[in-house]
């Protein structure tokens, strides 16, 4: 698919969604790409690079969590685990008026984020390097995002520890999975419990053109983070709430 066909299709998605891009939004998605294949030359960042699959399987994929949470209302959101900044930046172009803090725990990544946010001209975009459980003990951080995001980065047990403990109370933390949910779900509820997140929807979704199984499940924080959490960097991962 040349770079026309790949604009006129995403433009069309994102109109059967009530989305409607413009001039710019389209030449930042469009910059986005091209860092993304430039610097994932030198560095792990996707193992997708094909035009149409990158702006469908990331940029599209990413966008999607608007078709489920009113994100105008939105105006803090933190995103953990971004990696390659999904799906924190595609929805910054989209909606501007958020303010965003991006977490990753690899140095090299956040470098290209800073990058990528300064050739983008996105302002209120902060890129931290740090592992989620010793940014979330910070007072800045702690029960303070209206949203907070992870796509792809652990199970729910464990991304629940992550993630919870930066939502404000009432706030919201919005999973995004792939297709193996219930069992996640099932496997969750102590660690839901135990940060103070009550699952208030879970939504399934196919993506267009390649048709695989997305989920996204919203959790809302009912008060604030306990005080023994998040545990030590790594304990999450190492011993889940299950």
């Amino acid at each position: 698919m040349d770079q026309d066909q790949v604009k006129q299709q995403f433009e069309e998605l994102l109109t059967a969604k009530q989305l409607d891009l413009s001039a710019e939004q389209w030449e930042r998605f469009e910059l986005y790409y091209r860092e993304l294949v430039d610097w994932n030359e030198r560095m792990n960042l996707t193992a997708i690079t094909d035009r149409e699959q990158v702006f469908v399987k990331h940029f599209y994929d990413s966008i999607s969590l608007s078709f489920y949470v009113p994100l105008q209302s939105i105006a803090s959101m933190a995103d953990i685990g971004s990696g390659a900044g999904f799906p924190s930046i595609p929805l910054k172009i989209m909606f501007p008026h958020l303010k965003v803090t991006i977490v990753d725990s690899l140095n090299k990544r956040i470098g290209f984020l800073n990058a990528l946010v300064t050739r983008l001209g996105l302002s209120d975009v902060s890129c931290l390097h740090g592992r989620a459980e010793d940014v979330a003990r910070k007072s800045e951080h702690r029960d303070q995002y209206d949203l907070v995001t992870a796509r792809a980065v652990a199970r729910l047990s464990v991304l629940n520890e992550f993630c919870l403990p930066f939502v404000k109370t009432g706030g919201l933390f919005a999973a995004m999975k792939g297709s193996d949910l219930p069992d996640e779900l099932k496997e969750a509820k102590i660690s839901l419990r135990e940060l103070k997140g009550e699952v208030e929807a879970s939504h399934q979704f196919e993506l267009p053109v390649e048709h695989s199984t997305r989920h996204i499940v919203c959790i809302r924080k009912k008060a604030a983070t306990p005080a023994k959490y998040p545990r030590k960097a790594g304990t999450p991962l190492k011993q889940p709430l299950v």
